[in-house]
């Protein structure tokens, strides 16, 4: 864990900025005496810095690819975990993925 200085002077982001990233709750930081913040929020800070430096995407959007960045990382520790489960799981995950692709072609003749 790092401390909130140590982490300004890590991505050279002002304090000020981290701590409206943390009240929007786009870092989660630990209040162990000081506010701390993981090397997983350290990368997720230069990313928010780079959403809303080089591409100039709003905060409405940077809300939007934050929670789709979370969802995929959901859906990544969820297939890993149905991967350990073994054949019963990639079973289970075989017979939902064949579901899915029946639905999403039904989907796609409906449309024009």
């Amino acid at each position: 864990m790092i401390d909130l200085d140590d982490f300004v002077q890590r991505t050279g982001i002002a304090r000020k900025v981290l701590t409206t990233w943390i009240e929007r709750e786009w870092l989660v930081a630990e209040h162990s005496g000081t506010l701390q913040l993981s090397e997983m929020d350290a990368a997720r800070a230069r990313l928010i810095h780079q959403l809303e430096g080089d591409f100039g995407i709003n905060d409405e959007g940077i809300e939007i690819v934050l929670h789709l960045l979370d969802q995929i990382h959901g859906l990544r520790r969820a297939l890993e975990t149905m991967q350990r489960a073994g054949p019963a799981g990639q079973g289970r995950m075989t017979r939902r993925g064949s579901r899915l692709r029946r639905r999403y072609y039904r989907l796609g003749k409906r449309r024009p």
